[in-house]
């Protein structure tokens, strides 16, 4: 029987510690986020009527059960393969694309409001939110195909981790990034355009969602791609779908925030300039 290990064999063993600990706090926030929030959750699921923008937000509310209860499996099911690994990650890298492509959605129609529903800014938006996408996944997926999986040495140190992580792996983080701060850049302009000319709360509202959005999820990626080039084992994808999930609760405690607001006032304070077509709630109170 074993009982010497390297340091490398330690090290190893303790980003997988690490990782599974991260995941218990995230599904643990998940978890209270969920529970907290469940009668305004269940007010806006049954009032609501149902439209495009409701299926985007129960894809959002919903992917991050998945991502996380197969990201938990993978982490404390004992006697896993590489092979088995290397499906598990593919799944959870899918389910993270996916949950981030729906957060950055509502941003991407809110933008389209507050630009007069200018369909040419869409179609560039959906554009580059597409090209965007499929860089990412094939990075992604072609990045994890070569790269072996590793379990530790260790007895009773479940997970697993890639032996050899690709310096590539920060690419979909720095395309988020700049995919944000275009939004950014966007909404900053359209405030200073009609700074003077709309004072609605509901309009001063979705400016500041889009603020404090925008700002997380630009820290987030910087963080992600810092931890995915300088760091080893496990560790270098430890904030990746925490940055998933923290979008996912942004986004739709923004959306439901901004329907509860509308449903309030009852038409009386209307976002008068940026019509917000699916994203108002006033045909669904």
């Amino acid at each position: 029987m074993q009982t010497d290990y390297s340091a490398d064999d330690v090290a190893a063993a303790r980003s997988l510690q690490v990782f599974a600990y991260i995941y218990l706090s995230i599904t643990t926030l998940w978890t209270y986020d969920y529970a907290c929030s469940l009668h305004e959750e269940w007010t806006f699921l049954l009032v609501s009527h149902w439209t495009k923008v409701k299926y985007l937000y129960v894809v959002t509310r919903y992917v991050p059960f998945l991502l996380l209860a197969t990201n938990l499996y993978l982490s404390f099911t004992p006697n896993e393969t590489p092979g088995t690994c290397r499906v598990l990650d593919n799944i959870c890298s899918g389910l993270g694309i996916l949950s981030a492509v729906c957060s950055e959605g509502f941003f991407v129609l809110r933008t389209y409001a507050l630009w007069n529903n200018n369909r040419i800014l869409l179609a560039v938006m959906l554009s580059t939110i597409f090209t965007f996408v499929i860089a990412s996944i094939g990075i992604s997926f072609a990045t994890t195909a070569p790269a072996p999986f590793a379990i530790s040495t260790i007895p009773g140190i479940t997970g697993c981790y890639q032996s050899s992580s690709s310096l590539r792996l920060f690419i979909p983080f720095l395309l988020l990034s700049a995919f944000e701060l275009g939004l950014l850049t966007l909404t900053l302009v359209r405030a200073i355009q009609t700074w003077r000319i709309n004072t609605s709360r509901l309009y001063i509202v979705l400016l500041k969602h889009n603020m404090f959005y925008y700002t997380c999820g630009l820290l987030f990626s910087v963080a992600n791609i810092f931890t995915s080039l300088l760091l080893h084992y496990a560790y270098h994808a430890i904030l990746h779908d925490f940055q998933f999930i923290i979008l996912a609760i942004l986004a739709t405690r923004m959306h439901r925030h901004l329907w509860q607001r509308k449903r309030r006032t009852h038409g009386s304070d209307a976002l008068m300039h940026i019509p917000m077509s699916d994203m108002s709630p006033a045909d669904t109170a």
